[in-house]
């Protein structure tokens, strides 16, 4: 499991160097399908993963507001500072904890499995990932690769 998130974290990153490289304006454009635009999905990834792993650490959702990260550093920055906790979380899993039920409170106080979480956190940031490369393809720009392999994780 260690091993996605980090290829997430890997690729989160890659996104961030390659998002440099647009004008404020297609940062903050608001694009199709997704949460808006790459800056809004980029803060959309952080915020879902660290709120998830708050709840299942029984911590509150520090529930950040997008319009105060308005710059892609910022958004970083939040990205950055939430990693070391959700690094320390993965770092310290083990199977036992797939089967701890937790209480999802903006999901209307559903009750998941630690392990359906984990797997959720993942799949979601590679879903939002693809809305990425969407996007940079729509600018004629090269995507950052999804690909797995080569990125050094095994």
């Amino acid at each position: 499991m260690l091993q996605l998130f980090q290829y997430n974290w890997q690729v989160r990153n890659e996104w961030f160097d390659w998002c440099n490289s647009l004008s404020v304006e297609h940062l903050l454009q608001n694009r199709k399908g997704g949460v808006g635009s790459f800056l809004q999905t980029l803060f959309h990834i952080v915020d879902v993963e660290s709120s998830y792993i708050r709840e299942m650490k029984g911590e509150p959702d520090l529930a950040p507001n997008y319009h105060d990260y308005m710059s892609l550093e910022q958004v970083r920055k939040l990205s950055d500072l939430y990693h070391e906790e959700v690094a320390e979380f993965i770092g310290n899993w083990s199977s036992e904890m797939d089967q701890e039920i937790v209480t999802i409170s903006w999901l209307n106080d559903s009750k998941l499995s630690c392990g359906e979480i984990l797997r959720h956190i993942l799949t979601h940031e590679i879903h939002h990932i693809g809305q990425l490369s969407i996007w940079a393809k729509e600018l004629d720009k090269p995507v950052v690769s999804a690909s797995y392999i080569g990125r050094g994780l095994h």
